[in-house]
C-alpha cells in the first residue's frame, strides 16, 4: 500500500509499505480521508517531537475492513473516525483523569503509523462510530473539533460573553461556531484573509477584523474601538508570536486568554506580569482532546457544526506530500488527502 512517510527532519516521501495487520483489540481501517494539519508541517521541520520513520496523518476517517481478536464493538463495513491520542492508563496523570497529559502518551500519525496511507491500524478504544453514508471527509474533522471542544471546556464560555478569536484557520473557524453555540453574544474574528473573514461571519461571527490593516489591539479595545473595555475571552488560534502577545492586551479586566494555536517547540514570547496581575487576566491552555472525540463525532454527524465550508481541496497522496512540505496557499483552510 502507499503511505506518506516522515523519515527524518526535512525528509518526507511517498513509499510503498506493507499493509498492516490488526492485532488483539485493534481494527484495520481503510482510510477514506485524512486532513493535513499544521502539526504535520511542524513535524517535518523538527518543531514538534515525533518518532520517525513514521506514517503521518492524525485526522482521519474510514471504513473498518477487518477486526482483531477480542474486538466486540465494531464489525467490517462500519464507518469510523479515530482518536489518535493513546494514553497509557497507568501513570499518575491517567489515574487523575488527565489522559491528555499522560507521561507515556502516543499519537497515531506522530509516534505510530497514521492515516496518510491506504490503511491504518486503530485500537478499538480509540475508534468512534460515524453514521453510514456520512462523507468520510467530514469525519476527518472530528479530531481538530475535539481539540477545540476541550479548549472551550477549559475556557468555560458563558452566555452573553464577548469572545475574540485570533486566527481564521480551521481552529479559529471551529471556535467561532462553538462560541456561538455556547451562547456568546458577540464573536469577533480577526484574520488577514478576506475570504476567511467572510466565511467566519457566515458561520456565526458577529464581527470580522482585518489583521493585515495593523493596530489590531487599538482598533479592538482602544478609544473608539470595537470592544471598549476588552473581551471576556480571547482565543489565540493562529499559533504565532504576534497574536499570542496581542491576546492579553485585548482581554478585559478579569478576562481570560486561551492558547489553542501551536507554536514551534522552543518559541518564546514576552509578557508583562504586572499587567496580567493588576487586571487579573487568566492565561489558559488546552492540549489535545481528552474525552471529547465522541462529542465531536456526534456534532459532525448531526450537522451541529458545519465542516463542508472548511474543505479547501481534496487531493491524492502525491499532492499531499507537496502540500505538507510547502506552505498552504493563501486562504486555504483544510486540504484533505483522499486515497
Amino acid at each position: 500500500m502507499q503511505a506518506i512517510r516522515l523519515e527524518g527532519v526535512g525528509q518526507l516521501a511517498l513509499r510503498e509499505v506493507k499493509k498492516p495487520v490488526p492485532g488483539v483489540g485493534e481494527l484495520l481501517v481503510r482510510v477514506e480521508a485524512c486532513g493535513i494539519c499544521g502539526t504535520d508541517r511542524h513535524l517535518l521541520r523538527g518543531e514538534f517531537p515525533s518518532r520517525p520513520p513514521v506514517t503521518l496523518g492524525h485526522e482521519f476517517a474510514g471504513i473498518v475492513e477487518a477486526i482483531g481478536e477480542g474486538v466486540s464493538g465494531f464489525t467490517p463495513g462500519m464507518t469510523v473516525t479515530g482518536d489518535p491520542n493513546i494514553a497509557c492508563g497507568r501513570c499518575p496523570e491517567c489515574h487523575r483523569g488527565r489522559v491528555n497529559l499522560c507521561r507515556n502518551l502516543q499519537a497515531i500519525g506522530i509516534h505510530r503509523d497514521g492515516g496518510f496511507a491506504d490503511y491504518v491500524v486503530l485500537p478499538e478504544r480509540q475508534a468512534h462510530r460515524l453514521p453510514d453514508g456520512l462523507d468520510p471527509v467530514h469525519g476527518a474533522f472530528a479530531e481538530p473539533l475535539a481539540c477545540c471542544l476541550h479548549g472551550m471546556d477549559v475556557a468555560a464560555v458563558r452566555p452573553g460573553e464577548t469572545v475574540v478569536v485570533l486566527g481564521g484557520g480551521l481552529i479559529g473557524l471551529l471556535v467561532v461556531q462553538l462560541a456561538r453555540l455556547a451562547g456568546a453574544a458577540r464573536v469577533v474574528l480577526v484574520t488577514r484573509s478576506a475570504g476567511k473573514r467572510e466565511l467566519g461571519q457566515r458561520l456565526g461571527a458577529t464581527d470580522a477584523v482585518d489583521a493585515g490593516a495593523g493596530a489590531v489591539v487599538e482598533r479592538l479595545v482602544g478609544e473608539g474601538g470595537l470592544l471598549p473595555g476588552g473581551a471576556d475571552l480571547v482565543v489565540e488560534a493562529a499559533g504565532v508570536r504576534e497574536t499570542v502577545t496581542q491576546a492579553p492586551r485585548i482581554a478585559a479586566r478579569g478576562g481570560r486568554v486561551l492558547l489553542l494555536g501551536v507554536l514551534p517547540q522552543g518559541e518564546t514570547i514576552e509578557i508583562e506580569p504586572f499587567d496580567l496581575l493588576f487586571r487579573e487576566i487568566q492565561f489558559l491552555t488546552a492540549f489535545v482532546n481528552p474525552f471529547t472525540h465522541a462529542r465531536a463525532a456526534e456534532m459532525i454527524a448531526s450537522g451541529t457544526i458545519a465542516v463542508e465550508p472548511l474543505v479547501s481541496r481534496r487531493i491524492g497522496f502525491a499532492a499531499g506530500v507537496e502540500a505538507i512540505a510547502g506552505e498552504p496557499p493563501g486562504g486555504e483552510i483544510r486540504a484533505i488527502v483522499v486515497p
